[in-house]
């Protein structure tokens, strides 16, 4: 079993099309969704369609959450927020309520996914270095658990004491555990534009980071027309 995990879509259709005709040609069998669907770009619609489409497991982001119900956004990063309630005006109350209904965590197979992290997924904290990941460890009772959030692939993995490791490809071996951030489809943060996912070879053990070149300038003129901020294009270009 080979199987596409990809999250942090945040409504990039030319990025998410991009990884899933990536993820057919290496021959994945299974496809999984690590939250924030919508969000940021252009098309939340048409995303949250071709994931609901899949039947395939989802968990929910933060961007997801506040996308499907009617809170005020004043205390949120107002470019954050100016994306978001174009975001709601663009989703049908059906898709809306499909958003809210996705749960926190799931363990699929022998492996947990959360969008943040396994203590208080709801508080959608950030795990941007080992210390942070030392407290997930606690409540994660898998070997393996794939997260997202940050928008930045990495890799921590505990034995005696937790490092992080190189996130390009991973063996996963007996007795030690595993929390990976599978990098983000629709809005890298790590200086690297191309969109980011990761498959995962089940028999062979091993986790491997895909990096995909997408249409992005058509991204950022859609982001344009469509009225969003000017930022969420051009932070595309750069990664960040």
């Amino acid at each position: 079993m080979r199987i596409a995990i990809f999250g942090d879509i945040h409504a990039n259709l030319e990025a998410l099309q991009t990884v899933l005709a990536d993820a057919q040609s290496q021959y994945c069998t299974d496809y999984i969704c690590l939250g924030d669907v919508v969000g940021y770009n252009a098309n939340p619609s048409e995303c949250l369609e071709i994931v609901r489409a899949m039947n395939c497991p989802v968990v929910k982001g933060n961007h997801d959450h506040d996308a499907s119900l009617d809170h005020s956004l004043d205390t949120m990063n107002p470019v954050a927020a100016e994306a978001l309630q174009w975001t709601r005006n663009q989703l049908s109350d059906e898709q809306r309520e499909w958003l809210r209904k996705l749960r926190m965590v799931r363990q699929v197979s022998d492996f947990t996914i959360v969008h943040s992290t396994l203590d208080q997924p709801m508080r959608w904290d950030y795990v941007t270095n080992r210390f942070d990941a030392m407290s997930n460890f606690a409540y994660q009772f898998t070997q393996v658990c794939f997260h997202g959030h940050t928008h930045v692939p990495r890799v921590y993995m505990k034995s005696s004491v937790v490092q992080e490791i190189a996130a390009e490809s991973v063996i996963i071996e007996p007795g030690l555990k595993y929390f990976i951030n599978a990098g983000s489809v629709g809005q890298p943060r790590d200086g690297d534009w191309r969109a980011c996912y990761v498959i995962y070879d089940m028999e062979e053990r091993r986790i491997v980071f895909r990096r995909l070149e997408y249409d992005i300038e058509e991204t950022g003129r859609k982001i344009l027309a469509a009225g969003l901020p000017e930022s969420l294009a051009t932070r595309l270009l750069h990664g960040s």
